[in-house]
């Protein structure tokens, strides 16, 4: 598999460029999680970051790459998206 240099912004991670593998796109995973092991031997925590668009070229606005930006609540959880469910139906 090929891996993909990507920073972290912010939380514990802030400042670091860490090794992502890549999916068959040659996209890294829309969010990335840590598990942190507790010092006590409870459950382990963990960090929930969020893949973001690092920046964009000044001229024709094409994707330069991506980054990981810290999500201190996690991600939520979406489930799968059919194309033909409305978002928010009521009596569901």
């Amino acid at each position: 598999m090929r891996s993909e240099d990507t920073p972290f912004h912010g939380g514990p991670l802030d400042g670091r460029v860490l090794p992502v593998l890549v999916g068959p796109t040659g996209q890294p995973p829309k969010y990335y999680r840590v598990p942190v092991p507790d010092p006590e031997g409870g459950e382990p925590t963990v960090l929930v970051y969020r893949r973001v668009q690092a920046a964009r070229s000044r001229r024709l606005g094409l994707h330069l790459g991506w980054r990981y930006e810290y999500e201190p609540e996690g991600a939520a959880a979406t489930g799968l998206k059919w194309p033909w469910t409305r978002p928010g139906r009521p009596g569901r």
